[in-house]
């Protein structure tokens, strides 16, 4: 969420960097990413751009700030002109024109399915996702038409494992998970869990906190980096069953 992360994370070996509207819990203290602005994501969008050193900035649309189309495509250029090579937007096959006309502008885009914390109040709370055949297939036909559409990146989040490694067989682009199994392409973690820290005191259970046994939090992020790539990361204690 900042120069001094992003340059940290960089030298640990991180490809991709996402700033997210997780930054309204784990930096201003909300209960869930709701307050967040797109002023806020601009601000730390350049703020990471100032200190990466080479990896992809991937940068969220935080809540309602792409309810209409000519809004997505502000709220888009205000991130992009901020220092974000790649948008992410929380939703479901309903993004799928809104998605080709981003990339009609040069605008790629990364759609986050599963358990989407914008939509905390319609779930009930942050719950697994695709569960029962029904639900699975469901994501998986989102997941396609959302690549059809031109999405460039999936990002699968709190769904089983079986799912995620389905879903990530049937689409040709890269598929990112977070507390979805060891075959998605990539993961990602909230850096602040990833070292153990916490406000609540709540930790999820696809969270391994790599600070531990480590000396220094570069060190920690690289441990994060190979164990991802050794695929040691996520274990079976992380993932979910269907």
């Amino acid at each position: 969420y900042d120069a001094t992360f992003a340059a940290t994370a960089c030298a640990a070996g991180i490809e991709v960097i996402l700033i997210g509207d997780s930054l309204g819990m784990v930096l201003q203290g909300h209960d869930s990413t709701l307050p967040v602005t797109i002023d806020d994501m601009a601000y730390h969008t350049a703020a990471v751009k100032r200190g990466n050193k080479g990896a992809l900035i991937l940068s969220d649309l935080s809540f309602m700030s792409a309810a209409t189309l000519e809004q997505t495509y502000q709220s888009c250029a205000k991130l992009m002109q901020a220092g974000a090579h790649m948008i992410k937007l929380e939703g479901g096959a309903w993004l799928a024109e809104t998605v080709s006309l981003l990339a009609e502008r040069g605008i790629p885009s990364c759609v986050h399915l599963g358990l989407t914390p914008q939509s905390v109040n319609v779930f009930g709370g942050y719950k697994v996702q695709g569960r029962g055949e029904e639900q699975a297939q469901k994501m998986l036909d989102e997941a396609l038409a959302l690549e059809q559409a031109g999405a460039a990146l999936l990002l699968l989040e709190c769904v089983p494992s079986e799912l995620a490694a389905r879903i990530s067989r049937a689409v040709r682009i890269p598929v990112i998970g977070i507390g979805a199994g060891p075959e998605t392409d990539g993961q990602v973690l909230v850096l602040h869990d990833m070292l153990g820290l916490s406000l609540s005191g709540h930790t999820p259970k696809f969270v391994r906190n790599f600070m531990q046994g480590q000396s220094s939090i570069v060190d920690a992020i690289s441990l994060y980096t190979r164990s991802v790539k050794d695929q040691s990361f996520p274990a079976p204690e992380h993932e979910f069953s269907a």
